[in-house]
């Protein structure tokens, strides 16, 4: 192993102030070269993973970015050396970003199972690309139509399609039932009014 530096990072959650992990991800980013923490920790390797989301409101179909771990981001950082003593410094420097609150861990902290970052990994592909709709439908519900040709109509959902974002409505048209394909975004849920 002489001449080659064995990668000693491992991946950490950590956990912060609600609604501050974007602000704790810029300021780890921008504090790694001011503190000279390279060694530790690299910029590539700060994650808050997100999923785009879609929703209507006043007829405006609008998108979003929402956290897939509200309240969590995560680390690959060196906090053991090659003797797996526990380093102060990379913990002190995450510590003390404003918004961050703890290593999961506390102390001591644990690094996450490959299993489990894998997961983490995952989920950020399967939302890479895709739009989901801020609410999910299941079949048998009721609906209102807020856009297209069946405005104001209310239906009853018989399919559900995740992959596509679209629903088919069973919608009462001039007495008859007529299934219509639907965009998830172009239908919100009939509220209970009792």
């Amino acid at each position: 192993m002489e001449g080659q530096k064995q990668d000693l990072r491992r991946w950490y959650a950590v956990q912060t102030r609600s609604n501050m992990e974007q602000k704790a991800v810029e300021t780890l980013k921008r504090m790694i070269d001011v503190e000279d923490m390279g060694d530790y920790i690299s910029k590539d390797d700060i994650l808050m993973p997100t999923e785009l989301v879609s929703e209507v409101k006043n007829n405006k179909k609008t998108k979003q970015r929402r956290k897939l771990y509200p309240g969590y981001i995560f680390i690959k950082i060196k906090l053991y050396d090659s003797e797996e003593n526990f380093l102060e410094k990379p913990w002190y420097f995450i510590r003390g970003i404003n918004g961050v609150i703890n290593f999961m861990g506390g102390e001591r902290p644990l690094p996450l199972r490959q299993s489990e970052i894998d997961t983490i990994f995952e989920h950020m592909k399967q939302a890479e690309g895709t739009e989901k709709p801020k609410v999910n439908f299941s079949v048998g519900e009721e609906v209102k139509i807020n856009d297209g040709p069946f405005l104001s109509l209310t239906g009853r959902i018989d399919e559900v399609d995740p992959e596509r974002g679209k629903l088919k409505v069973s919608v009462s048209i001039f007495g008859r039932f007529t299934p219509v394909e639907l965009e998830y975004w172009q239908v919100n849920r009939v509220e209970d009014s009792q």
